[in-house]
């Protein structure tokens, strides 16, 4: 059966085991953001002792896109114009957590104005700054500083599918 192809029995309807034998995955999105200087925003959330992107993870029949914009709005208090996917990096499983499937975005540049209105949601996130891409390796986990440093390149290029933050291209 190819991935794409109905999946149905005879005159039943849909093969439900089969279904239900399917891999399923976790999904975040997150969006980069730039300051003047070039420097990427990194958020500190409260629940954990590391920095992140701004984003988060998918709610129920929603898409990546619509993930981002609905936690760019919670966490910072708005939602800037959201540009083209970045990558899409597949993460293997690391017990507890699933395999996931980590979507990126390209956010553009705020301005100065954006960044004073910045209102964080303190029940999520303690401060955010912005870092020098040639930091960012000190601040963020080795797998996500890893697929940062890898769609810098591409904005303006278009997507770049990754395999826990490393292209197969490499």
């Amino acid at each position: 059966m190819g991935i794409f192809g109905a999946v149905t029995g005879a005159s039943d309807g849909p093969d439900l085991a089969y279904i239900a034998s399917l891999t399923r995955v976790r999904a975040a999105a997150g969006v980069l953001l730039f300051d003047q200087q070039g420097r990427v925003m990194v958020v500190y959330p409260t629940y954990k002792d590391s920095c992140e992107l701004p984003g988060g993870s998918l709610e129920p029949g929603e898409s990546p896109l619509l993930a981002c914009e609905r936690e760019l709005k919670e966490e910072l208090g708005f939602v800037p114009p959201i540009g083209g996917l970045l990558c899409v990096d597949w993460v293997p499983p690391s017990p507890p957590w699933d395999g996931g499937l980590m979507f990126l975005f390209d956010g553009g540049t705020l301005s100065a104005s954006q960044i004073a209105g910045i209102r964080l949601r303190p029940d999520e996130l303690d401060r955010f700054e912005f870092v020098a891409t040639d930091d960012l390796e000190s601040v963020l986990v080795p797998r996500l500083a890893r697929r940062v440093l890898t769609c810098l390149p591409m904005r303006g290029r278009g997507g770049i599918y990754l395999e826990d933050g490393v292209s197969l291209d490499a």
